[in-house]
């Protein structure tokens, strides 16, 4: 077995999602990175998109998340979208990085929730 790690990084969707009502009001953008921890050596050994996490899944899912709710946290917002990652039982782990780069001037808060099979 070769447990390694697909990473998806600088993706930017744009969703309603904040603690203050006016943030909910019009989309602003969210910076997502995820980290995905699998067995990669049948994908290794075959070549094979099927024997591996397609990346474009995995994009179009955290676009869905985050395009059809509604969050006041990033924190739930994260969870969701690892919950929706976790369901291919492929994956062992996943770790999320959010950032809301408009929210604060001069500053961009970062969260970063992070599960593993181990702790579900």
């Amino acid at each position: 077995m070769s447990q390694g790690s697909i990473r998806i990084s600088g993706m930017r969707f744009w969703g309603r999602h904040g603690a203050d009502p006016g943030e909910r009001g019009h989309p602003q953008p969210i910076d997502v990175d995820v980290e995905l921890t699998c067995d990669l050596t049948r994908a290794a050994a075959t070549d094979d998109l099927a024997d591996t996490v397609d990346y474009a899944a995995v994009y179009r899912l955290c676009e869905e998340v985050i395009s059809e709710r509604s969050c006041l946290l990033l924190e739930a917002l994260a969870g969701h979208i690892i919950a929706a990652i976790m369901r291919d039982k492929r994956i062992a782990g996943v770790r999320v990085r959010l950032r809301k780069p408009r929210l604060l001037d001069g500053a961009t808060p970062e969260i970063e929730l992070r599960s593993s099979r181990a702790h579900r």
